[in-house]
């Protein structure tokens, strides 16, 4: 499916932390953490689980960094 943000990193998940409507998903993008907060409806469509591999796509209109 194209889609218009460039901003793609593949990784795998480590591990979800599900609540009763968001559930926090780990990944391993090469070494580097992310973690994507997500409905639990979504991961349950999405299928996710440990050792999945999945992409994670980043569309922000800000990014803000701090010392």
């Amino acid at each position: 499916m194209p889609i218009s943000a460039r901003n793609q990193i593949t990784g795998t998940v480590t591990s979800i932390t599900r609540g009763e409507a968001i559930a926090n998903v780990e990944l391993d993008a090469g070494g580097q953490r992310i973690v994507a907060s997500i409905t639990t409806e979504a991961a349950a469509e999405l299928e996710l689980g440990e050792g999945k591999e999945v992409t994670a796509i980043i569309k922000a209109s800000d990014v803000i960094l701090a010392t």
